[in-house]
């Protein structure tokens, strides 16, 4: 069964590079276009916020909790957010049950890294008392569906959850409720390198091909405030500007997406 799996992925693998080859992919899109890309919000009623997004067949949906706690030392004014992701066998084949392995640390980190660099949350609206309370504000992401790029639609998914979030205040009886204060919308692009050709967005079948990938997170002006590389692969310094390029336009459509809801 084994022999079997690895011969369809070494055809779909050759497939997809055939394809590359003659300037297409496998499902037709251009090599810089996203998949269909739906957001909802408010799913979750016992969340202080929720989103879920659907990026062609992948489905990411995020839970937004929050609580008063302890600030940490060297930031006694300002808020803190805590960021876990949770790759369940469900969502694919090769998730496996347990402790949060590599990957997603890895999806988290860079989730967390996106909103934290950009400022997108202004923590200093979050301290209730200084150097003894403020709000803890954690971000769970749940993988549905994985049919590749998790990473993009787990970030998207995590901004519109903050957007959607309301403090609740009144339940700890420290104030009345309020907004999450939301400053600035990062958006992750991530770019799959596949030998000479690097394409947005990677459904499965791309993904399986290589495991060369660049996510560029940019805030709402254009700023680069993370980056991740993942995969052994050099890029020269002309590959690299046009990938950024790229991730900067394709951000700024994606923000629309989140402004819209």
């Amino acid at each position: 069964m084994k022999v079997d799996e690895d011969i369809l992925l070494d055809i779909r693998r050759d497939y997809v590079l055939s394809k590359l080859r003659d300037g297409e992919r496998v499902d037709g899109r251009a090599f810089d276009e996203y998949r269909p890309i739906e957001i909802e919000v408010g799913l979750i009623e016992k969340a202080e916020g929720s989103a879920l997004v659907r990026i062609g067949n992948t489905q990411v949906v995020v839970g937004i909790k929050m609580q008063p706690g302890e600030p940490f030392p060297d930031t006694p004014d300002k808020g803190i957010i805590i960021t876990n992701a949770e790759l369940v066998p469900l969502a694919s084949p090769t998730f496996e049950p347990g402790p949060p392995d590599e990957h997603s640390v890895e999806l988290a980190r860079v989730v967390d890294r996106g909103i934290r660099e950009s400022e997108a949350v202004d923590l200093n609206k979050l301290c209730i008392e200084e150097g003894e309370k403020v709000w803890l504000v954690f971000i769970d992401i749940h993988a549905l569906d994985d049919d590749g790029n998790l990473m993009d639609a787990s970030a998207l998914a995590a901004i519109a959850a903050l957007l959607n979030t309301t403090v609740p205040a009144e339940r700890y009886e420290v104030g009345d409720d309020f907004p999450l204060p939301v400053r600035d919308l990062p958006v992750a692009v991530t770019s799959q390198v596949i030998g000479d050709y690097v394409v947005v967005d990677p459904s499965k079948d791309e993904e399986n091909a290589s495991k060369n990938f660049i996510t560029v997170t940019t805030d709402s002006e254009d700023n680069i405030v993370a980056m991740q590389k993942s995969g052994s692969y050099l890029l020269d310094e002309d590959r690299l500007f046009e990938i950024i390029e790229t991730s900067v336009r394709k951000a700024r459509e994606n923000r629309k997406l989140l402004k819209e809801v």
